[in-house]
């Protein structure tokens, strides 16, 4: 099928306008730019908010900000404990333990930590060296229509920095994206209705900077105290947090004063003299996702889709993956690469992954939110008696499934995150994505990948990019790079594949033994992409 662009550049002021300039928002702004999309990011604020939010995120995220030059391992803003991450009761008694403290499969840290603001000051600087990607800070939306073609986005500037009366223009862009917070404009625009569990608890986060040398064993724990539930946990480099569950009948607006704070911090020998208190707020937690996350041109993307409790820690996270998913399909659609129809799969797909996560941090809620001192103690007992049943060993994390979509769901492993190795190729030692890169990859353990695939389908991966890596199992062997530690040998034996087609978010599309198994479910993963041949002679050929 031939590119067909029916409107020219010059009727549209963008490519993508991004409403929202957060994490989530400068991502995806980033991931475009990159590729010379024109973006648009549009922020409500003239002055990027300075406080801690979110405080920590997981391997894939790293693995994603490492495509950035973003190393998590050695980053004076991102921070890592080599410990495993408890709940514990009153007593100090271990009541459950989960393994953070491994490398995860995909090579990087199960767990980091990080300062929000130092993140999002990282993520706009990358933003800013990109020219066309232009941002329009102190705006915010107030009006949406599209057609066939486009988006038509009414900005104004926001009047709780200029006044009722500010100025509005209209932008024209290809798409329009919301990641506009809890709160979105552009999903209230597309009458999009949120699935709302019911789930509602008011914690005070504080957030302090001790001035001198201050440890915490375990550096990250739950205590689940009936008297006052709390969270302990890092704010990245120089940083701590404490979380309190607002108790019933207790007043919000008192118990996030200051003094308020210090007492609550005095049993941890925080006081005004050897600590600042950087924040001191109440948030609702809230289990939340929207029905559907794309509409025609439009398309939401973290909170805007999603709201979660932060016991897993996932909140953020989630919206940066929504970011990565969304990001190579709104490229590839501008390339005239992908039909429109991929973008179905961006709901389907993500929706999934992040109800996953709902409904397991509301599950963790479950167990510390209990102010009940008898529910508690019968927590206590069951939880303590699952511990010895398996001999105190922590739980890993878990391993979390897209939603169906751009994947085959008869390939062992497709659908989740790929495992990550070290690798030696051209002449470089490192993990996979940096040593190879990123992108369609047709990866085959000891094997050409390329020549289990059909002419025709050499061609679709040429189309997006792609690219086979025949990785050899030990030194020596034919290969374009080295299984340095024998990660890939050990995986693809585990799961008796012999070849793997990964995407550019790094989840398993398809994986397969033999080149006649490969070759019909890349087909189907061609299919639910929509992939477009770029003229003629290349569809004449593919025939």
């Amino acid at each position: 099928m031939a590119d067909h662009t029916p409107t020219s550049p010059e009727a549209f002021d963008a490519d993508v306008a991004i409403v929202g300039a957060g994490p989530v928002g400068t991502l995806l702004a980033i991931l475009l730019g990159k590729r010379g999309k024109r973006v648009t990011l549009i922020e409500r604020w003239s002055q990027a908010y300075g406080r801690p939010r979110a405080v920590t995120y997981d391997h894939e995220i790293a693995r994603i900000l490492a495509t950035l030059g973003i190393d998590s391992e050695n980053d004076p803003a991102i921070n890592y404990h080599d410990e495993l991450y408890y709940w514990k009761d009153v007593n100090g008694e271990n009541l459950q333990i989960v393994d953070w403290q491994s490398t995860s499969a995909s090579g990087w840290r199960v767990r980091y930590w990080f300062n929000q603001p130092d993140l999002e000051t990282r993520l706009t600087g990358i933003a800013d060296t990109l020219p066309n990607v232009t941002s329009i800070r102190g705006w915010q939306g107030v009006a949406l229509a599209q057609d066939a073609e486009g988006v038509e986005l009414t900005i104004k500037r926001n009047p709780e920095e200029v006044g009722a009366d500010g100025p509005t223009r209209t932008l024209r862009a290809r798409f329009v994206v919301g990641a506009d917070g809890a709160n979105s404009f552009v999903r209230e625009a597309l009458g999009i209705e949120n699935e709302d569990k019911g789930y509602f608890f008011d914690w005070l986060i504080l957030d302090m900077i001790p001035k001198g040398p201050y440890e915490m064993k375990p550096a990250q724990w739950q205590l689940c105290d009936p008297k006052r539930p709390t969270t302990i946990v890092p704010g990245g480099p120089g940083r701590r947090r404490w979380e309190y569950m607002v108790l019933p009948g207790e007043s919000v607006q008192e118990i996030q004063k200051p003094e308020r704070a210090w007492e609550l911090l005095k049993p941890w020998g925080l006081t005004p003299e050897n600590a600042e208190l950087e924040r001191s707020a109440v948030y609702r937690f809230q289990a939340r996702w929207a029905r559907t996350w794309n509409k025609g041109r439009c398309a939401i993307a973290g909170d805007a889709a999603h709201l979660m409790p932060p016991f897993a820690g996932e909140g953020m996270c989630a919206g940066l993956r929504d970011a990565l998913a969304l990001g190579w399909r709104l490229n590839f659609i501008l390339e005239g690469r992908m039909g429109m129809e991929v973008l179905d799969t961006y709901t389907t797909e993500r929706l999934e992954h992040a109800k996953h996560y709902i409904n397991f941090s509301q599950e963790l809620g479950k167990i510390i939110c209990i102010a009940d001192e008898a529910e508690a103690a019968e927590r206590d007992r069951r939880m303590k008696a699952d511990l010895a049943a398996r001999n105190n060993q922590p739980v890993p994390t878990d391993i979390c499934h897209l939603g169906p979509g751009a994947w085959c769901d008869e390939s062992a492993h497709a659908g989740e995150l790929s495992v990550q190795g070290v690798v030696e190729h051209a002449g470089r030692r490192d993990r996979f994505d940096q040593a190879v890169g990123r992108g369609w990859m047709l990866i085959g353990l000891d094997a050409d990948p390329a020549a289990a695939l059909t002419e025709k389908q050499r061609l679709q991966l040429a189309r997006l990019e792609g690219r086979s890596v025949r990785i050899a199992s030990r030194p020596g062997l034919p290969g374009d790079a080295v299984d340095v530690e024998g990660t890939y040998a050990k995986w693809l034996q585990a799961i008796d594949a012999t070849y793997v087609l990964m995407r550019p978010d790094f989840y398993v599309a398809v994986t397969a033994k033999e080149p006649s198994t490969l070759q019909s479910r890349f087909d189907k993963v061609m299919g639910a992409i929509h992939l477009r041949m770029a003229d003629a002679t290349a569809t004449a050929a593919m025939a």
